[in-house]
């Protein structure tokens, strides 16, 4: 028998573009949804999502909750439960609630507060995140480190993101590693490194009163690719992480550990299912960019369903 395994995966910042919340609004329910987070957060997700620009949505006071809402209305259209849950980065907010860690109203305020101390830590100093596609993944690390900068994201399938000040980048940038592709990222700040202590503190006080639940579903960390199945451990996790290099290399080993078959990226998709078309070419991939793609996903799902079951019956 051949278990089939569905991962939905949660991407993380950078990966919003403009209006790419235009054709969601069409569904019955979604506005009304959008409106209530609008709420919680303060913020006209609505308009951040279908008719700001691109640099209004690069704050990361805005990009945080319009990634976290959009991940999780199309979770709730979609209708589909998951074996394994994930998220890269500030997805991490949409996956604990999409595993029953954390309510979405907890998950909109979270990433409210979230937002906005990254935002506030990243005025202190002038810092960016650069993406390495290739080279020797040893030169790649060692040329990094020469630079100050911190690995801040193992992607996996060679793609590392160096982050530290625009000094440091614009060196990086002078002498790359032999081999790699340098691309700057659509963030405001050096994510996932000491620059963000000041964020990790605020959460730090704010975390302890908040509802928090055990996963009902197996839930992957970016600390180091772990299914936590204890809320509380999860939640710490995810505060300690706005300051620790993100390991998603290591979430899609385990992914392959328990044999995923099936992966739905939720919108803005197209991040995570490129590097797992890479690491993990025999997963079936589904790009949830817009309602459109609700059919494809939910047929795989059932396509894996089928294929699961007549290797029952032929077994």
């Amino acid at each position: 028998m051949v278990e089939c395994v569905l991962v939905i995966a949660a991407p993380g910042q950078g990966a919003q573009t403009p209006g790419f919340l235009n054709a969601w609004l069409e569904l019955p329910g979604v506005a009304d949804r959008l409106a209530w987070w609008s709420a919680v957060t303060g913020l006209d997700l609505i308009r951040y999502g279908t008719t700001a620009d691109a640099d209004e949505i690069r704050d990361t006071a805005v990009a945080q909750p319009l990634l976290v809402a959009s991940a999780l209305v199309a979770y709730e259209a979609l209708g589909v439960r998951p074996d394994v849950t994930a998220g890269h980065s500030v997805g991490e907010l949409a996956a604990a609630a999409i595993a029953g860690v954390i309510s979405p109203e907890s998950a909109m305020v979270l990433v409210r507060e979230r937002g906005r101390a990254m935002a506030e830590a990243a005025a202190v100093t002038e810092t960016g995140m650069t993406a390495v596609l290739g080279g020797d993944a040893e030169e790649v690390l060692a040329t990094i480190e020469k630079h100050g900068l911190t690995p801040a994201n193992a992607n996996g399938a060679g793609q590392v993101v160096a982050a530290g000040t625009k000094e440091q980048l614009a060196a990086f940038a002078e002498a790359p590693p032999a081999g790699a592709r340098l691309r700057s990222l659509s963030v405001a700040g050096a994510f996932h490194t000491h620059h963000m202590a000041p964020a990790v503190d605020t959460l730090r006080r704010i975390t302890p009163g908040m509802p928090v639940a055990d996963p009902v579903t197996r839930l992957l960390s970016n600390r180091d690719g772990a299914v936590v199945d204890h809320g509380p451990d999860f939640v710490a996790r995810l505060v300690e992480q706005v300051s620790a290099p993100v390991r998603w290399d290591s979430c899609m080993a385990t992914m392959a550990d328990l044999g995923v078959t099936a992966i739905i990226e939720l919108p803005p998709a197209g991040t995570l299912v490129g590097l797992a078309r890479r690491a993990l070419p025999d997963v079936e991939r589904v790009a949830l960019k817009t309602p459109d793609d609700l059919d494809k996903a939910r047929a795989l799902v059932q396509q894996e369903t089928r294929a699961g079951d007549d290797t029952l019956e032929n077994a």
